[in-house]
């Protein structure tokens, strides 16, 4: 009973911070499953289950406060599909210890480079919604590189698209609501791999999902109401959390 009532907890938690940032929420709800106690592969596959319902949250929310950008959120989430595939494979020649101690590192200088950013670097609101879906190329590339992270690492594709899209032009809150969309998409086929693997516990997932669902909403209406500067701010250091917890687990440490 006690577990549930935590999980409840994890799920808003998870459902707030990852739908105010655009990051399905998993940073969170993995390692603090795992500390309860449940298997590290079962919190994996859970955590996939529970971010679909988080990012589908989260998408209808944004939506309608018009900040989903759908063709910029389809073109990441088709690319980065295919692309997790060979990330997966890739684990079977590549180091990946030094890969996420070297991506970790790289994540830091990535939040430096978000609250660095100044809005409007291409237009503002809708202008720079607007500069960024003609360029199909780079929301493609961006979106494939996502997938082989995600592949490659066990990371959320929110890490890249996120960062992608402001370094683009967005404003951070079209970039999160279109980050949330391309998780939603995208965590389909990572939840039923998990589960035909037997991975999901549906207990577990039932707990979640609830209060993961209310989270999401009240997490995108924080998102409209902060000041994009205080958005990148907030976003970076979740970022630097989840980069130190790359590096120390690419380093040996045995953290959840």
């Amino acid at each position: 009973m006690l577990i549930y009532l935590a999980t409840s907890l994890i799920g808003l938690a998870a459902g707030i911070l990852g739908s105010m940032f655009g990051l399905g929420g998993g940073f969170l709800m993995v390692p603090l499953l795992n500390i309860m106690g449940v298997d590290i592969r079962v919190a994996v596959g859970t955590s996939a289950g529970a971010i679909f319902f988080n990012m589908l949250s989260s998408t209808i929310a944004y939506s309608r406060y018009k900040y989903v950008v759908y063709r910029a959120g389809i073109l990441l989430s088709v690319s980065a599909a295919v692309t997790a595939y060979f990330g997966a494979q890739l684990t079977k020649v590549l180091n990946p210890d030094l890969l996420k101690t070297v991506f970790g590192v790289v994540l830091i200088f990535v939040g430096l480079r978000i609250i660095a950013t100044r809005d409007g670097g291409r237009g503002s609101g809708n202008a720079s919604v607007e500069w960024c879906v003609k360029n199909y190329v780079l929301l493609v590339l961006g979106g494939c590189l996502a997938g082989l992270v995600a592949g490659l690492l066990g990371v959320g594709g929110g890490v890249v698209n996120v960062p992608l899209l402001t370094s683009l032009g967005f404003l951070i809150h079209y970039a999160v609501a279109t980050s949330s969309m391309a998780i939603t998409i995208t965590s389909v086929t990572s939840a039923l791999t998990h589960y035909s693997l037997g991975n999901v516990d549906l207990g577990l997932l039932i707990s979640l999902t609830p209060t993961l669902i209310i989270g999401a909403q009240v997490g995108a209406s924080i998102t409209k109401r902060t000041r994009s500067v205080t958005l990148r701010r907030g976003f970076a250091l979740v970022l630097w959390f989840i980069a130190v917890r790359m590096i120390l687990k690419g380093l040996g440490f045995n953290i959840p």
